[in-house]
């Protein structure tokens, strides 16, 4: 089976190209990079093929993945930086990448008649409640561009392909990129004292692990809509926070705090982020590891 795999310098996209290696899989990575840009930890860097494509390029992208031919499409590539999408000069960019980009790949793998995985998130919905949103639910109200945009992604898939795996996943962490976890330890080797917003509620999802649960996805052809993030429960980021704290056996005071006394972000937050994923059980998929337990392979990944 060959797969190629779009955002390979992303948290994602990584871990899928090392997971197909490991299975003896021919994966083809992808970014916009001339060359490929990111971690070397992994069998990716020294072994698998790289093409630089501009997903938002109609037809560049045609031609890249007709020449290819492959058997799947695994779409990590997206614009993730929430807030600089609310900038008026970026919103178009963002539409052009999550959406217009997601489109491009659609209309190839139809012609194709190849599998795709696109990569949603939780965003899709309005974060209200506190019910976890089921995979079906039809409910999307997105609060910010982000959200928006990754919605019209979903739907260039659904309304063009039968053969799709769309797979919405939140507060993501892995080796090859920026994440909660970084950021958490970096900021606690300087301050005794971090507030951390206690009234979001979801849970993390280690790339590792969503990587082999992708990979077993296409293996079948059980399609449709899925929620995919770590077991362990729901929990808020202040939550998150003191559990990466007490395990990289830091020190830092964590103080709790609502989304409005903490201020400063631009584009509107969930606060209901939990995702139903029993979908993945009644399709026989595995469901993936308990966040504690993977926040400790990561610190150990990351060698902290």
């Amino acid at each position: 089976m060959k797969i190629f795999v779009t955002g390979v310098s992303g948290q994602l996209g990584h871990d899928v190209m090392n997971e197909l290696n490991k299975r003896g899989y021919e994966g083809i990575g992808s970014d916009i990079a001339p060359e490929y840009v990111g971690a070397s930890d992994g069998t990716f860097v020294t072994s698998a093929p790289y093409v630089s494509m501009d997903i938002t390029d109609k037809e560049t992208v045609e031609k890249t993945i007709t020449d290819l031919n492959p058997d799947v499409v695994v779409h990590c590539a997206a614009w993730t930086a929430v807030d600089m999408a609310e900038d008026d000069d970026k919103v178009e960019l963002v539409r052009q990448v999550n959406a217009k980009g997601t489109e491009n790949i659609a209309l190839v793998c139809k012609k194709l008649d190849c599998k795709m995985v696109y990569i949603s998130t939780d965003y899709v919905f309005d974060g209200q409640g506190t019910k976890p949103w089921e995979p079906d639910c039809k409910d999307y109200k997105p609060l910010n561009v982000y959200g928006q945009t990754k919605l019209e992604g979903e739907l260039a898939v659904s309304q063009n392909l039968d053969k799709y795996f769309i797979v919405r996943i939140a507060w993501v962490f892995g080796v090859n990129g920026k994440n909660f976890i970084k950021t958490m330890l970096n900021v606690g080797k300087t301050h005794d004292t971090l507030k951390v917003v206690s009234d979001q509620i979801g849970t993390p999802t280690y790339t590792y692990d969503l990587a082999r649960l992708l990979v077993d996805m296409i293996e079948t052809d059980k399609y449709g809509y899925y929620h995919a993030t770590n077991e362990g429960g729901y929990i808020s980021w202040y939550d998150f926070a003191c559990e990466i704290f007490k395990q990289a056996g830091y020190k830092t005071k964590v103080i709790p705090v609502t989304t409005e006394e903490y201020g400063l972000s631009k584009a509107a937050r969930p606060f209901n982020s939990r995702l139903d994923k029993s979908k993945l059980k009644e399709n026989g998929f595995e469901l993936l590891p308990t966040w504690q337990d993977a926040l400790s392979r990561y610190l150990k990944e990351i060698e902290y």
